[in-house]
Parts: C-alpha cells; sequence; structure tokens
C-alpha cells in the first residue's frame, strides 16, 4: 500500500473525529439555538461540496474548495435563517474572493502563479456579478424541497460556462496549457455539477441542520467518532501485520 494513500486514510479519520466531535457537542450543548448550529452548517457543506471536487478533480481541490465554500455558503445561510436576509454586496464580494482564492490555490501546482491569480481574479468578478442579480446561497433557503427552477437552472449553466471561459481566457492570455479546452471543460463541468447538486438539496440541508433530534445528532456524532477511530488506526494495524508501505 502506497504512503500517500496511508496518511490521505489518517487524515479522514481525524475529519470524522472532528466531524463526530462537533455532532456530539451539538447535543451536549443545546442545539440549534447556539454557534454550533453554523459549525454544523460549516462541517455539513464542506463535506459535501468537499467530496465532489474531491471525485472531479483531486483531493487537493476537495479540501482546499471545500473547506472555503462550506465556510462561507455556512455563514451566508446562517444569517439568512436568523434575519431572514443577506449580506451587503461588500461582504459578498468578500466571501467570493475567498472561494476564487480557495479554488485558485488549489490550481497552483497545475498551471503557475500568474494563472493561478488571474483565474481567482476572474471567478471573483463573475460571481460578485451574480450576487448584484439576486443569485446567491441564500435564494432557495426558503424552498422546502430540491425543486429545479428556471433560475436555478440558468444560474447553473452561467456558471458552468464562466468557469470554462475563464479558463480560457487564462490559458490564452496568461499560460497555455496543454490541452485548454479540455481542461477549461472539466474544471467548468464538474464545478458546474457539484455546485448545482449541493445547492439543489441545500433546503434539506438546512432542514435537517434545524430540525434534527438533538439525541439523534449525539448518536451520529458518536457514530462518526469510531469511524474516524477506525481510519486512523489502519496505520497501526498495517505495522501489527506487517503490510508493506511503499
Amino acid at each position: 500500500m502506497d504512503h500517500h494513500t496511508v496518511a490521505s486514510i489518517s487524515i479522514a479519520g481525524s475529519c470524522l473525529d472532528v466531524l463526530g466531535t462537533l455532532y456530539l457537542a451539538y447535543d451536549l450543548l443545546g442545539g440549534p439555538h447556539g454557534p454550533l448550529r453554523l459549525l454544523t452548517r460549516a462541517v455539513t457543506y464542506s463535506i459535501l461540496f468537499g467530496l465532489g471536487y474531491g471525485l472531479g478533480l483531486g483531493l487537493l481541490f476537495g479540501v482546499a474548495s471545500g473547506a472555503a465554500i462550506g465556510v462561507t455558503i455556512a455563514i451566508e445561510l446562517n444569517r439568512t435563517s436568523k434575519r431572514q436576509d443577506h449580506f451587503s454586496l461588500p461582504w459578498e464580494a468578500l466571501f467570493s474572493a475567498i472561494r476564487a482564492s480557495a479554488f485558485s490555490a488549489a490550481l497552483y501546482p497545475q498551471v503557475g502563479l500568474p494563472f493561478a491569480i488571474a483565474y481567482a481574479v476572474l471567478l471573483t468578478a463573475g460571481q460578485v456579478i451574480a450576487y448584484s442579480r439576486g443569485v446567491r446561497p441564500s435564494l432557495r433557503y426558503l424552498s422546502n424541497r430540491p425543486r429545479f427552477t428556471r433560475v436555478f437552472l440558468w444560474s447553473t449553466v452561467m456558471r458552468t460556462a464562466g468557469y470554462i471561459g475563464a479558463a480560457l481566457i487564462c490559458s490564452a492570455l496568461v499560460r497555455h496549457v496543454e490541452h485548454p479546452w479540455l481542461f477549461a471543460a472539466r474544471l467548468g463541468i464538474v464545478t458546474g455539477l457539484v455546485t448545482g447538486v449541493g445547492m439543489a438539496f441545500s433546503p434539506h440541508i438546512e432542514y435537517y441542520a434545524d430540525n434534527i433530534p438533538q439525541r439523534r445528532m449525539g448518536v451520529v456524532g458518536i457514530a462518526l467518532m469510531f469511524c474516524g477511530f477506525a481510519l486512523q488506526s489502519l496505520q497501526y494495524w498495517l505495522t501489527v501485520f506487517d503490510v508493506r508501505i511503499t
């Protein structure tokens, strides 16, 4: 077994331990009326988007983009759930810059710094334009089921096209990338699918984050901690059974 795989499994186990602790703390500390409500959202969205980006674009994309998207979306939706409104455009621009920077940071090893910076600027500008037109994560907050409205479908298509177009522009003006059309199409399609699916089911996530029984949250937390412990202990079991690690 490759040592990188073992390390990745151990990291995944640590993440599950953290997640399980949060869910258990959610139960012990009173749940939906405290700051753990925000943390629960952040962790849940981070895992959702992290898995999507990780499967489509690699582990680095999953970790960087999942964390940035999960935290910023959780902050925005937490405000919406409490005040039924949204942040001002400058704050939304900051959230956009955080997400774009994380995505571009994951691109950096493949494309270099100039490409990554240019891509982050283009993505930030595109997201700010979308916010100014009313397209934001809270757009679907008040929905009670995953419904594919015209605005939602249009925004998904435009997001996919925007990521593809930004990659092609950067490839042409900043640095040439091998197979630029294939590279851009992969970025755009994965981004469109992951974001579209994630936001389509966000009403369910929000409902369960606010209404799941506290005792059940505690049980889930304990189960996640046991899973995390099992994954973390794999490296030691490999040593016990003399499994060769390359």
